[in-house]
């Protein structure tokens, strides 16, 4: 009796607690492209010629021709000096050369005179001689004399000053009125802008694999043809994203215009001691000055390029006490943790050199709520290359929007 009162007694079991919801996640599928492997620097773009101009002759600035920031063509009249006091100098050279030559006229009389003389014994060794010597003095006189005359000329041309390449003109550093030296003081600075140079340096642990895509694309060895990606550092990401695409799809993007495709042109021969990286530069068309002198860029140094590697949105890798993984939704729907062995990003994608198949989905949204080896609902599918909306569909639902930071 006793006993089936304790028994009545027991406390009634915990209700069973409802099964934990399918949790509301966005997946993409992983796809296969050709994309590019390459070295990313900090570049700084450099003009190809830069030329100070100076007077090479010393005079008064008399006419500046061109204003501040223009562009100018090879041959563009940039300043005059007054020129009278140069002209007096060739008028008066071109008399000594006159006079010049009316001596070595009466030297050549005179030894021919002479010349005649000794021939019939009527004159001394010593007068032949001397006459005969005075006739090459005179000579050397109009050598000299018209040396004259050609430097007179070239001073004077030196009073138009015109720009010795084609570019764009810094500010004006003299105007008119101004009195300059020969060789002493900038005028104006004159840069050539198309095309133009980046410079950037690489690690030396990655000089071999330069050199090695250097010896496979050029014959003799030299730094030309590999590919060369600028673009100004806010772009960057977009422009490979859409170049990544367009290439998958054989469709030209808008964006990629952005981005300028260099050849490399010069590797240095030296490693930097106190850096320990080694000086590369580029040689990239500008014909819009999108690139201008002193500015930072991104380049991209295309090694090679690897086929059909499998990509993923970059939003799918997690880090966690295995390393980098991705959550990929199997076929009965649920999560399976999957370490993965990253590669390079391309933009808003990421190449998984192992963990990841083509044809896979991986979770790109919603992670939080995502258990390994739980349920998902998969609410907005989507291929690795389409993640603009990724998380337009969990904003549309709260109850399983990824609440992460």
């Amino acid at each position: 009796m006793s006993s089936a009162l304790i028994a009545g007694c027991k406390p009634a079991a915990p209700p069973a607690m409802p099964p934990r919801p399918p949790a509301m996640v966005t997946a993409a599928t992983a796809e296969a492209r050709d994309v590019p492997i390459y070295l990313e620097e900090i570049g700084r773009v450099v003009p190809i010629e830069t030329v100070s101009v100076m007077p090479q002759v010393g005079g008064k600035v008399i006419a500046a021709h061109v204003a501040d920031g223009s562009f100018v063509k090879k041959g563009d009249l940039l300043f005059e000096l007054d020129p009278r006091p140069f002209k007096a100098a060739l008028a008066s050279a071109e008399a000594a050369l006159e006079q010049s030559k009316a001596e070595r006229a009466l030297a050549e009389i005179e030894f021919k005179r002479i010349q005649g003389l000794s021939s019939r014994s009527q004159a001394s060794q010593i007068e032949y001689d001397r006459t005969r010597i005075a006739q090459d003095v005179a000579a050397a006189k109009v050598h000299s004399a018209e040396a004259a005359v050609e430097m007179a000329k070239l001073d004077l041309d030196y009073t138009t000053i015109e720009s010795p390449i084609s570019g764009r003109a810094a500010w004006r550093m003299v105007d008119p009125g101004n009195v300059v030296k020969p060789n002493e003081a900038t005028m104006q600075m004159i840069r050539r802008l198309d095309p133009i140079y980046v410079e950037f340096t690489v690690p030396e642990n990655d000089l071999a694999a330069v050199r090695r895509s250097i010896s496979a694309d050029a014959a003799d060895g030299s730094a030309s043809g590999l590919a060369v990606e600028i673009t100004v550092p806010k772009d960057s990401a977009r422009v490979l994203s859409a170049a990544v695409n367009a290439t998958a799809t054989s469709q030209p993007s808008s964006a990629i215009s952005r981005a300028r495709i260099g050849q490399l042109t010069f590797l240095d021969n030296v490693v930097q001691g106190g850096t320990g990286t080694v000086k590369l530069r580029a040689t990239v068309d500008n014909a819009d000055y999108l690139l201008w002198p002193g500015q930072f860029v991104n380049a991209r140094l295309v090694l090679e390029t690897k086929k059909q590697a499998v990509l993923v949105p970059a939003k799918a890798e997690q880090i966690g006490q295995v390393g980098p993984y991705v959550y990929v939704v199997s076929d009965d729907g649920k999560a399976e943790l999957r370490p993965i062995t990253p590669g390079q990003l391309q933009g808003d994608l990421l190449v998984v050199d192992h963990g990841v198949k083509v044809g896979e989905r991986v979770i790109i949204a919603g992670h939080l709520s995502v258990m390994p080896g739980g349920p998902v609902n998969v609410i907005n599918a989507a291929p690795a290359g389409a993640t603009a909306n990724a998380n337009s569909a969990i904003a549309a639902n709260p109850k399983g929007r990824d609440s992460k930071p």
